[in-house]
């Protein structure tokens, strides 16, 4: 059951702190309650389609469905949160407004609630399949009875909501004149890490070289199955044994959006 637990609530974290990290950066933006919860039930819908045709999947392009499905979620995911952090940058004077009044929508913001939407159904589809996968693996396996499955689900469900909305309610108490700044640094290196994870897929599924591997190992140190392991995987792309090439994507994601973010800040007015 703990087991069952362990792997549910990771799977449930990573999720939550898309989510969390997302709803925290768009607060003043009006009616994101509505696309965050849509987002949610789009990726759990999803996930829900693709545990029906769980073996369809696994056998498409030889065998490496599965992993080519998570690099292409992983991708469009890392595509949509580059956009949302620059066009964060681009109106954060405005978004800081009406942080402070309640006021009418930033120009263009519909657009990017579609993108919240997009983002988090991505989210919660790509780790909604990983559980899905696991979970059906021990059923079929009978190693675990039904209700110790049950059990460690719930267990890992609630555990993992509650640290994403930990996080999500300890980046509301930052000082609004930080608050941009933290949750766009947050996105920028939640994309780099979900750009290594795609990564990562595309090496299991033999399309992509793995240049070195591992490039490092610090799982002595820090085990990626440890809870502050799991955390720091979901927050900033952890990984304790990365190959050459998720390193390699991991810092040309984070340049690029970084370089993004740059050219999109509006110039100081002058005094």
């Amino acid at each position: 059951m703990l087991g069952t637990a362990l792997i549910v609530f990771r799977e449930v974290l990573e999720a939550a702190l898309v989510v969390g990290i997302l709803a925290a950066a768009t607060r003043a933006t009006p009616g994101r309650a509505a696309w965050l919860a849509g987002g949610i039930i789009v990726g759990l819908l999803g996930s829900i389609l693709f545990a029906l045709g769980t073996d369809a999947i696994a056998e498409l392009a030889n065998g490496i469905g599965q992993e080519l499905f998570n690099a292409i979620v992983l991708g469009i995911a890392v595509l949509m949160l580059a956009w949302h952090n620059v066009w964060i940058v681009s109106h954060g004077k405005q978004l800081a407004a009406q942080a402070r009044s309640v006021g009418d929508a930033v120009h263009d913001g519909k657009l990017a609630l579609r993108v919240l939407l997009g983002v988090v159904a991505l989210a919660v589809l790509r780790e909604g399949t990983e559980t899905v996968l696991f979970l059906y693996g021990v059923t079929v396996s009978g190693q675990v009875g039904l209700h110790a499955i049950l059990a460690g689900g719930a267990m890992g469900v609630a555990s993992g909501a509650l640290v994403g909305w930990l996080l999500y309610a300890g980046l509301l108490r930052i000082p609004l004149r930080w608050f941009f700044t933290v949750t766009a640094t947050l996105v920028l290196f939640l994309a780099a890490g979900m750009a290594s994870q795609a990564a990562g897929f595309l090496i299991q599924a033999n399309l992509v070289p793995a240049l070195i591997e591992p490039l490092w190992d610090t799982s002595a140190l820090l085990p990626g199955d440890s809870v502050l392991g799991i955390l720091l995987h979901g927050l900033v792309g952890y990984v304790a044994r990365p190959a050459g090439t998720q390193v390699l994507c991991y810092v040309l994601v984070l340049l690029a959006i970084a370089a993004g973010m740059k050219w999109a800040k509006p110039p100081p007015h002058p005094a």
